[in-house]
């Protein structure tokens, strides 16, 4: 079925001379890599098409990636193909225009929930939409033309999503399909240098952050970054965000939370959900949110909501506890 899907996906782009790609609001590796990667791949491929990747957001963080394309007339949108990477709902897309389209295709790897588009090609199972795109070039490798940099936008979001190739998502294939990004010429130290060089503010906030974190009674370890310490460590909502990632390697600790506060507390608190062995996502769907079983987001509003997800994260860990034996 998928191989079907693939092909009628590469027959589309054939058809239309204007294309146009969408991603996720929030913006991380794996989103800009393959609306990025996807842009080079179809412009090197068919170099008379019009191929546009009109965002808006910005992304200290992947600012070495370069500039989206600027804003078009609303008429732009109307005989384009979309294309929506990374996205598992529409609510989640960051341009709404989308939906001017004349015809949408998802390209996605998360849990189904809203099949939005004309074309869905959905594997839950994947690491990474970048290691779906690398297959649809795979797949048909004769038709496309692969440059190093579109080589490099797929890579860059099959090392972000699969933390750097270690989730459980990670099979033989992704590997496979890797290492034919790494033949095209990716420039891998470069590379990791632009996603994991620290800010000196941010290697000092790394600190405050295991000085201040805490842990329930069953293994959940939470920060709260508020306001206040963010601007005391000059640190923007993205890279605050990655402060989940500080708290991963806490033996005993089978989930990990991190609490953002937003610049406009209307907007909530975003809290970014991980775990391992044990299912997370479940929580965020209770809490404004979703994603992946092991790695989710989701958003609270006041101490008591997020109070309230601390426990029910705390309540899933002691349960995989009492039913399951080899958890570190």
């Amino acid at each position: 079925m998928n191989e079907s899907i693939k092909r009628a996906i590469l027959e589309k782009i054939r058809a239309y001379q204007r294309i146009m790609l969408f991603r996720h609001i929030r913006m991380d590796g794996d989103c800009m890599g393959a609306s990025k990667g996807m842009k080079e791949m179809i412009k090197a491929t068919f170099p008379d098409k019009e191929v546009l990747l009109v965002d808006g957001q910005h992304s200290d963080y992947l600012a070495f990636l370069g500039e989206d394309d600027g804003p078009v007339p609303d008429e732009t949108y109307r005989d384009a193909l979309a294309i929506v990477v990374d996205t598992s709902n529409r609510d989640r897309i960051s341009n709404p225009k989308f939906a001017l389209c004349r015809e949408v295709i998802k390209i996605d790897h998360h849990i189904e929930t809203d099949p939005y588009g004309d074309l869905n090609w959905v594997e839950e199972e994947r690491s990474a939409a970048c290691e779906m795109i690398a297959d649809l070039y795979a797949s048909f490798r004769d038709q496309w033309v692969l440059t190093t940099q579109a080589a490099s936008y797929l890579y860059l979001g099959m090392v972000t999503d699969s933390g750097r190739f270690r989730f459980s998502s990670v099979t033989g294939d992704c590997m496979r399909l890797a290492g034919e990004m790494l033949d095209a010429g990716v420039d891998t130290e470069r590379l990791y240098a632009q996603l994991y060089l620290m800010d000196y503010e941010a290697v000092k906030f790394k600190a405050f952050v295991y000085e201040h974190m805490e842990r329930t009674e069953n293994g959940v370890a939470f920060i709260h970054v508020t306001g206040d310490m963010r601007r005391q460590f000059g640190l923007s909502l993205e890279t605050a965000s990655s402060v989940v990632s500080y708290l991963e390697n806490i033996k005993g600790c089978l989930c990990w939370l991190a609490f953002i506060d937003s610049d406009d507390l209307k907007e909530g608190t975003r809290v970014r959900l991980r775990s391992r062995f044990m299912t997370i996502n479940q929580v965020a769907e209770r809490h404004h949110g979703g994603g992946h079983a092991c790695a989710a987001g989701a958003t609270v509003y006041g101490r008591e909501e997020m109070l309230a997800l601390i426990q029910e994260a705390d309540e899933e860990a002691k349960k995989y506890k009492e039913n399951h034996e080899g958890w570190l």
